[in-house]
């Protein structure tokens, strides 16, 4: 691989220099005369294609994943990894040419392909780079296109086990071609797993030779003697306007007395999850979104409002509840939902700093037996808030954007769609506490309840409030958090039968397919 400006030495072993920074591979001038090209072997591909397409293959596409002939996969539907690889490095053009071994198959009969990439290649030359593999199509084989475009110009390179050369987590982006071999389940440009490449040089290559211009070596630039640094004490100079840092505290302990107490509003926005609601909306679940109890459409997630509960200024803690739920409807049969999940009752615990709760009253329908179960108070997720929230401002206290996690209790309510530790939307809340407080967002808590979008069955409701299409109605499929493949989904005709066998919630029916 290569990255030139400013050469300086890798490691022992590696026959080659990296440039720091921009990251260039080039031999010192004092291997001028050495092979032109070195041959490098052992080499390894660490590259996950792209994990939204996994998790989608192997949930609602209900399909499976083999990696063999020398590729494995990590655990945990992991990355890849392709292995004994062999190639070239040019001296004169510090380019990279690696054969690996290893094939990757990807097959799902509710979807209708099968699709497998095998005899994988890097090529590098300077910053740019691309990965090259033969692709099967549903039994048509496009053999050695550019699948994807590399892009080295921010990599940093370091040296693995055995003195081989790594290029971690270098981007990789799609191209036309390899957009068309997966079948057009994503645009051109779509940006893929990083990949990272090992390689190391064959025996007999050139050893590498300490460079002159190697900057390790700091002799004849002193640092500044620490015992000048105290000399600038940080008392305050005599005759100083400034107020005196003694005055500070006790007007911070005194309006932090003043703000701690009871709520008097606030709202909590929450979208869930962004790919579950882009499912449910989507051509496989084909179902919709409905807002109740005064929770409306903000943007792209629900906002809930009517806060009640307290927040505490020594501790930087809050507990607050919310009125207001979303309800989640898809895959519509005879009539009635085989997926209908909902969320009321939404409560937060946090603290500053600290680790938090997102609790709720869920209600959610067995795929299987049609059976709805209740949940009160539970715990959907944990909540992470940062190290700047929670503090009281104007009287309003904000928790922005605090990371969600689901639970196994949470998991068990989404009725295994997603595992323990998935990420969900973020949660931000804002809540007064006096009544004449502003809350962040204006009056956009209100409004009229949310919007209908082209699903189906959007536009209808039951409680009163509307039904939203859960985004801002421009998310396509392929760019939501898990990535599900817009060309085939959006061909619902072609690939999917969106109440049959082949979508997750619409697996082992009791009754036949009513065709």
């Amino acid at each position: 691989m290569s990255l030139v400006r400013h050469p300086i030495a890798l490691a022992a072993a590696t026959g080659v220099v990296v440039a720091a920074g921009a990251g260039v591979l080039a031999l010192p001038a004092s291997a001028a005369g050495k092979p032109a090209v070195i041959e490098l072997e052992n080499g390894t591909l660490d590259w996950g294609i792209k994990q939204s397409f996994r998790s989608y293959v192997t949930g609602i596409a209900l399909g499976t994943i083999e990696a063999t002939d020398g590729a494995r996969q990590a655990a945990d539907n992991g990355v890849f990894t392709f292995s004994d690889g062999t190639g070239s490095y040019d001296t004169a053009t510090h380019g990279t040419d690696t054969a690996f071994r290893g094939a990757v198959r990807f097959a799902s009969k509710a979807h209708g392909f099968d699709i497998s990439i095998s005899d994988v290649k890097v090529v590098t030359e300077g910053t740019s780079g691309h990965i090259d593999a033969d692709v099967t199509l549903n039994g048509t084989t496009q053999d050695d296109i550019a699948f994807a475009t590399l892009d080295l110009s921010a990599v940093e390179p370091g040296q693995g086990a055995g003195g081989a050369m790594t290029f971690k987590d270098i981007p990789a982006t799609l191209t036309a071609d390899g957009a068309e071999a997966f079948n057009g389940m994503y645009a051109e440009g779509t940006a893929l797993d990083p990949a990272t490449l090992s390689v190391t040089p064959a025996a007999g290559s050139p050893e590498p030779e300490p460079s002159a211009t190697d900057p390790s070596d700091p002799s004849g630039s002193p640092e500044p003697t620490p015992s000048t640094e105290p000399t600038r004490k940080p008392t305050e100079p005599a005759g100083s306007t400034e107020p005196t840092p003694s005055t500070k505290p006790s007007d911070a302990a005194t309006d932090a007395a003043a703000v701690s107490g009871d709520l008097a509003d606030g709202t909590l926005d929450w979208g869930v999850k962004e790919s579950f609601r882009t499912y449910i909306t989507g051509p496989i679940a084909g179902g919709k979104v409905e807002l109740g109890g005064g929770a409306t459409q903000n943007g792209a997630v629900y906002r809930f409002g009517d806060a009640s509960g307290s927040y505490d200024a020594d501790a930087k803690s809050l507990d607050a509840k919310f009125a207001g739920s979303v309800r989640f409807l898809g895959h519509k049969e005879d009539g009635a939902y085989a997926l209908d999940l909902k969320f009321s009752d939404l409560h937060v615990t946090a603290a500053q700093g600290g680790s938090g709760r997102l609790v709720a009253d869920v209600s959610s329908k067995d795929r299987e037996s049609g059976k709805v179960s209740t949940y009160d108070d539970l715990t959907v997720a944990t909540l992470k808030a940062g190290a700047g929230d929670l503090v009281a401002k104007d009287d309003v206290v904000t928790l922005d954007g605090a990371a969600a996690t689901l639970t196994a209790d949470g998991a068990k309510a989404f009725g295994g769609f997603y595992q323990a530790g998935a990420a969900l939307d973020p949660v931000t809340v804002a809540v007064s506490l006096d009544e004449n407080a502003e809350l962040p967002g204006g009056t956009s808590a209100g409004g009229d309840g949310g919007t209908s979008g082209g699903t189906s069955g959007g536009g209808s409701t039951t409680g009163g409030t509307g039904s939203t299409t859960g985004g801002t109605g421009t998310t396509a499929l392929a760019s939501t958090g898990t990535d599900l493949p817009a060309g085939p989904l959006a061909a619902a005709a072609a690939l999917v039968v969106v109440a049959g066998a082949g979508t997750v919630y619409g697996v082992r029916r009791r009754r036949p397919q009513q065709g």
